[in-house]
Order: structure tokens, then C-alpha cells, then sequence
């Protein structure tokens, strides 16, 4: 029978005054009963609008239908069928704007929790079932023909994947010493932990794709190199690690940080369980985070995390316009990170030996609308003052980097270093060479990504096939 209720099942949570001391994860996830009685919310609509908000196209309807039965294994090996990162979705996707936006159910009341149900099935799958699961992945006759992928990120994750299902020899090349990309380095341990990932990369590996770490491509190997490899198709999906700056005066000082170096620090370098992990970074009482996405809300609760008394959020716009996820800036609040809005920073002040000590801003006030259509915010005169901050955290974009486009003649770039490509086929200006994700778009969110890894790896087997005649 349905669940006709107008709310979600609660999600389970530790407590803010808890969490916000600790680097578990925040939220707890479904008990099979719960997982159950939210599904059988879902109406299972005949047009299903929630499956043309996913950009991987998950039969949404179709697994929530078997949780709902409780064939939790099914419904996990329903979602496999078009989405390899299922436990990562069920977590960090922004479903509210995607396919829990269009749900029939959000016109009155709240959507059908999808990102929680996904969660729960890949959880469930990783707890009870595994070795002792008797389907597996299909894989085609392989094809004995060699693609290389740059990046394990969700995009070169995704397209890897879905290249070696069809029969391709496959080989990721990783940068860092450990395979993830964004997932691994920039998500926080309390909304992804870091086993989570391993999980979902090995299943990964059991598809035959090969992982290589620490290989920077555009300085290890070249993309003339790997093709003289062998490697007949080059899929870039390096992401955008190119951090982004204000260019106000003091942006040198010590006690500086690019969220981008924080975070890495933390997640990927395990700053936070120093000295067992050998990476110190330092955190003193007072920290500013200038931004107000889903990476200015990380780097914040992170500083939370790692002792910081007081920690705020400076954004130059109103709360509306924050490009944060609504639960993160949610789950911020109840932490305690403060939100110092309409304040523009114009200088980091520091004291006689070069660490910061405080952030000179300006008021802001909303004027007439820009060419993007929101309001521009203006200075309000006489309105400067000064935040007292041990550190200041730059969170304000990341763009590509440029070491492949430097290193390789004819691949062409946007001015800000986005590749090149054709939107339809994520193929870029070098025949054989496709693009996708944060490579070609900027920082961007991890679906976003995976589905551009899909339409990649589709477009990778029709160039090979067509090679092939």
C-alpha cells in the first residue's frame, strides 16, 4: 500500500554539538525499515520525470519499486545497470535540483528521498552481500583494443567503467598516489568517507580497468607518448584542480590557504589525524572562508572540526544566491559556522612577521540585475571593517589545469583553460581524444561529471567501432 505521507523518512544524523568535533560521517543512512516505508512513497509514475532529471538515467522508479519488496540486492544491481558510483550518489548529489526536483510528490509536500534510497541499496549491497552475491557485472568478449583515461575522478571513473563493459582494455592514469580524483581528495571524510570510494574504485577494478597512480600526464608521459603505447583512444577527465584567487593585496601572507590545498591536506593527507598521518596544517581560533558553495561549506566545517572556536562564511551576495547545496549550508549552521553576508573582502592583514591577523571588508547592497541576471552586488561607501582571523580560506572556483593543454600541440582550450569539445560527443580538436567533467565545464558537481564520463565512453566505442571498418 502507499505511503501517502507528505514527508521524507527522517535520515538518521549525529548530533551538531558531536559531529562538529569529529570527522564521522554526519548522516547515519536507512535501516531497512525505514529504507521500505520511504519507498513506498514513490507512485511510481508512468512518464517518470525523476528518470530525465538524472544525467546517468538510473530507472529511478524501477529500484524504489524493489526496496519497496525488499529485494534490496536487486534494486542495487537495478541502479548498476546505468550508475557505477552508487554509494558516492546517494551521498553527495545534489538530488533536490535534479531528479528529486521533478518528482510528483514535491508538488505537494516533500519528493520521494531517491538519494537516500540509492544509498541505502549500495550500502546494503556493500554489508551483506559481495563475494556471496551470485550476479556480477556483464562484461562483453574483450576487444583487445587499449584506451587510456587520464583521471579517476567520477568522470574518468564512469567512463572506464563503461568502456570495459563492452570489452575495451582499459588503463586510468592517477596523478595522486591514490585513485578517487574529487572524491578522494575534496569531500570531507563526514559527507564521504574514504572507504566509501575504495569500495566503489574496486568495484571498478573488477570490471579488468587498470588503475596507474602518480602518473601526471603532460609530465610523466605525454598524450604522444600513450598513443605511441598503444592506446588508440585518450579520454581526459582530469577535473579543475587550478585553484582560483581574489588578487586582493595580502593573499601571500602565511595563514592563507586555497580550499583546494586545505582540503587535500585533510582528506587526502589525513591533516586531521595528526601526527599518526605525517601532515601538519594549521588551524588557529579565528578562521574565514571567502565563498559560499559546496567547497567554502567543507572547508568550513572542516576548520570546525579541527578546533577553530570561531568560523564564519564571508559572501559577497545574499543568502538566496548561495551555489551551496541547501543541506550543507543546513548542516553548517547547526555547527556553528557563521555567515557574514553582503561583505566583500578587499585585504588580508598581517601582522610584522607575515601571518594573518585580520580581514579587511566592505558592505555590500543588491543593485540592478547583470547580464547573467542577478542582482550585482555594490559597495556601500564608509561600510569597511575588520574581521579578526588567524587564517582566511579561498574558496571562490578552481579551473583546469594547464599542464596537458601546455604539453599538447593542437588540443584546444577555452581562455580560462576549459577544453574543447563537441557537446554532443565530449570529442575535443584531436582525433581520438574526448573530454569530459570538470575538464571541460569548471568545477561542477559530481553527476554532472559521471554523466559526461558516460556520454564520453559511448562516444570512445562508436569512434573505435568506425576505426575498426
Amino acid at each position: 500500500m502507499p505511503n501517502m505521507s507528505p514527508n521524507k523518512v527522517r535520515m538518521p544524523e549525529q548530533e551538531p554539538e558531536l559531529r562538529n568535533k569529529n570527522f564521522n560521517e554526519v548522516a547515519l543512512g536507512y535501516t531497512e525499515q525505514m529504507a521500505m516505508e520511504e519507498a513506498q512513497r514513490c507512485l511510481n509514475c508512468v512518464n517518470r520525470p525523476c528518470v530525465a532529471g538524472c544525467p546517468v538515467n538510473v530507472q529511478i522508479p524501477d529500484f524504489i519499486k524493489l526496496i519497496a519488496e525488499g529485494k534490496f540486492e536487486e534494486a542495487y544491481w537495478k541502479i548498476r545497470e546505468t550508475n557505477n558510483l552508487p554509494a558516492i550518489c546517494g551521498r553527495v548529489c545534489p538530488q533536490e535540483t535534479q531528479c528529486e526536483k521533478v518528482c510528483i510528490r514535491a508538488r505537494r509536500g516533500e519528493p520521494v528521498g531517491i538519494g537516500r534510497l540509492e544509498r541505502f541499496a549500495a550500502d546494503w549491497y556493500m554489508a551483506n552481500a559481495k563475494e556471496n552475491s551470485g550476479k556480477a557485472d556483464g562484461k562483453a568478449e574483450k576487444k583487445n583494443r587499449k584506451v587510456a583515461v587520464i583521471g579517476s575522478g567520477p568522470a574518468g571513473l564512469t567512463c572506464a567503467a563503461d568502456l570495459a563493459r563492452v570489452g575495451y582494455s582499459v588503463t586510468i592514469f592517477e596523478a595522486f598516489h591514490d585513485a578517487g580524483g574529487v572524491l578522494i581528495y575534496g569531500i570531507p571524510e563526514f559527507r564521504l568517507p574514504k572507504e566509501i570510494v575504495r569500495e566503489e574504485v574496486d568495484t571498478i577494478k573488477k570490471l579488468g580497468v587498470e588503475i596507474k597512480t602518480n602518473m601526471v600526464i603532460g609530465k610523466t608521459l605525454t598524450l604522444d607518448e600513450l598513443r605511441k603505447e598503444g592506446y588508440e583512444a585518450i579520454f581526459i577527465g582530469t577535473g579543475a584542480g587550478l585553484p582560483s584567487f581574489l588578487g586582493i593585496p595580502g593573499e601571500n601572507l602565511n595563514g592563507v590557504y586555497s580550499a583546494n590545498e586545505f582540503l587535500t591536506r585533510v582528506n587526502l593527507m589525513k591533516a586531521y589525524r595528526f601526527p599518526e598521518y605525517d601532515t601538519p596544517i594549521k588551524v588557529g581560533r579565528r578562521v574565514a572562508v571567502i565563498g559560499a558553495g559546496n567547497v567554502a561549506m567543507d572547508a568550513a566545517r572542516c576548520a570546525k572540526r579541527l578546533g577553530a572556536e570561531k568560523v564564519c562564511i564571508v559572501y559577497r551576495r545574499s543568502e538566496a544566491e548561495m551555489p551551496a547545496r541547501q543541506e550543507e549550508v543546513h548542516h553548517a549552521k547547526e555547527e556553528g559556522i557563521e555567515f557574514k553576508l553582503l561583505t566583500n573582502p578587499i585585504r588580508v592583514l598581517g601582522t610584522d612577521n607575515g601571518w594573518v591577523k585580520g580581514l579587511k571588508c566592505i558592505e555590500m547592497e543588491l543593485g540592478e540585475p547583470d547580464s547573467s541576471g542577478r542582482r550585482r552586488p555594490i559597495a556601500k561607501a564608509g561600510t569597511e571593517h575588520v574581521i579578526d582571523v588567524d587564517n582566511v580560506i579561498v574558496a571562490i572556483g578552481q579551473t583546469p589545469n594547464p599542464l596537458i593543454a601546455s604539453t599538447t600541440a593542437g588540443l584546444e582550450t577555452q581562455k580560462w583553460g576549459g577544453i574543447i569539445v563537441d557537446e554532443e560527443t565530449c570529442a575535443t580538436s584531436l582525433e581520438g581524444v574526448f573530454a569530459g567533467g570538470d575538464a571541460v565545464t569548471g568545477a561542477a558537481t559530481v553527476i554532472l561529471a559521471m554523466g559526461a564520463g558516460k556520454k564520453a565512453a559511448a562516444s570512445i566505442d562508436k569512434y573505435l567501432s568506425q576505426k575498426a571498418d
